[in-house]
């Protein structure tokens, strides 16, 4: 693949919106004489473009449920395209015409919600001055602290960085939602779990491994809604996707208006991965505009600063220009670029951790960005089958939205959480973004 010659734009840029598997951009509204351009003038093949499809496809006729793919280069979509289908299946019974993807399909974002809502929100406030990151977390949640019985000590040294880079010493999860589990800190009450997350226990000392953490995230929301005094979804869709026009970004849309329909189905038996697993309360519908994740769902009532999040292509084009932007969309400035800077920064222990952000940071992240990303590209994944790519380097954004959960598990009794989605390329992501990148000359 060839050095790039990159372009610089002066405007803040606009991106268009196009109907499925249009390989066409159109230059921001700002511009001089804005005009469609083909997939060529944006530096991309389009034969190239082409293979991407048909990776994509091959998966689809082996059985891959569906998928959205939008791209984004030098402030322009030069891709948006649809595969397959939102829903299959209703229950285990497969459908005798089940629905089919559309660009415009809203996806559940799983983890993705920790960057697109959490960051967004965080990376605001400290733009605004109002949180600084290398306070305490305590400072902004007093309820943070040891109790009595913990073996590991240290939350009164905790700093809301330290939670960023996933190195705090929080647990990865915690089944709030499950008796057995959860003991005393049971709870499918939103206010009570908010209580309980400050008094869950450290599992490893802080700063000495990362981690990746719900909890931790579970936390930052906590602080953002604590710093603003609204929940986290009226905050976030109020201050951040209203401003840029977004209406198909936000929290629990079944409340809102949105239809399931207009959303790609997940797991097939609610949260029982194909009938083996029970708790009370436990939905066994097929889940269809309601956040997959148990903690967001039952626990949070569907606000949570790790997932419950949706969006949809055209929207999270949107969302990775501001990063692109370094917090800026057209005459909206959501955060400046000092602070996109300071929470795209490598951590000085783990290069692929930045404050939130994963980033290409070694070979280890190939498996997310492929090996031609630059060394400065971040993104985020997510559990239900989505990821976003942001690469300064090349001006270039990708969010690639799949379904993949909406599968059969593999082997429910041996291990619950690996479905036959997540053995197919496009379910793994790598090889459709490797494929992309190898798309541009």
């Amino acid at each position: 693949m060839k050095t790039k010659t990159l372009f610089i734009f002066s405007a803040i840029l606009t991106l268009s919106i196009f109907a499925p598997n249009e390989t066409f951009a159109q230059t921001a509204d700002n511009l001089i004489e804005p005009k469609i351009i083909n997939a060529e003038t944006a530096q991309f093949s389009t034969k190239k473009l082409r293979k991407v499809d048909q990776m994509i496809e091959r998966d689809i006729a082996a059985g891959f449920p569906g998928a959205v793919l939008v791209v984004v280069k030098d402030g322009r979509i030069i891709k948006k395209a649809a595969y397959g289908y939102s829903k299959k299946y209703e229950g285990s019974e497969l459908l005798r015409r089940p629905a089919k993807m559309k660009t415009r399909t809203m996806f559940d974002l799983a983890s993705n919600t920790k960057m697109y809502a959490t960051n967004f929100a965080l990376q605001r406030l400290v733009s605004q001055g109002k949180l600084d990151v290398y306070e305490k977390v305590s400072a902004y949640l007093p309820g943070f602290k040891d109790q009595p019985g913990d073996h590991i000590k240290g939350k009164d040294k905790i700093r809301v960085i330290d939670v960023l880079q996933h190195q705090s010493g929080l647990p990865s999860s915690f089944y709030f939602y499950t008796p057995e589990k959860a003991g005393k800190y049971y709870s499918q009450e939103r206010d009570k779990t908010i209580e309980y997350l400050t008094k869950i226990p450290l599992d490893y000392q802080t700063g000495t491994k990362h981690v990746y953490s719900d909890i931790g995230y579970m936390l930052l929301g906590c602080i953002v809604e604590k710093l603003t005094g609204k929940p986290l979804d009226v905050y976030t869709e109020q201050e951040l996707y209203k401003p840029l026009r977004l209406k198909h970004t936000l929290y629990n849309p079944l409340q809102k208006g949105f239809k399931p329909k207009q959303f790609a189905a997940t797991e097939r038996m609610g949260n029982t991965r194909d009938a083996v697993i029970q708790f009370p309360n436990i939905r066994t519908n097929t889940l269809q505009g309601e956040v997959h994740d148990e903690k967001a769902f039952y626990s949070m009532g569907g606000v949570s600063g790790h997932a419950g999040l949706f969006s949809n292509a055209d929207d999270m084009a949107i969302l990775l220009q501001v990063m692109l932007n370094k917090g800026s969309y057209r005459n909206i400035s959501l955060f400046d670029q000092k602070t996109a800077d300071l929470f795209t920064a490598p951590s000085a222990t783990d290069l692929t951790f930045a404050l939130g952000w994963r980033r290409n940071g070694s070979k280890s992240m190939e498996w997310m960005f492929g090996p031609h990303a630059s060394e400065n590209a971040y993104g985020h994944t997510g559990w239900t089958g989505t990821v976003t790519i942001i690469d300064p380097a090349y001006n270039l954004g990708i969010a690639l939205l799949t379904n993949k959960k909406h599968t059969p598990v593999i082997d429910p009794e041996e291990n619950p959480n690996v479905f036959e989605g997540d053995q197919f390329a496009t379910g793994s992501y790598g090889s459709v973004i490797t494929a992309i990148y190898e798309a541009m000359e």
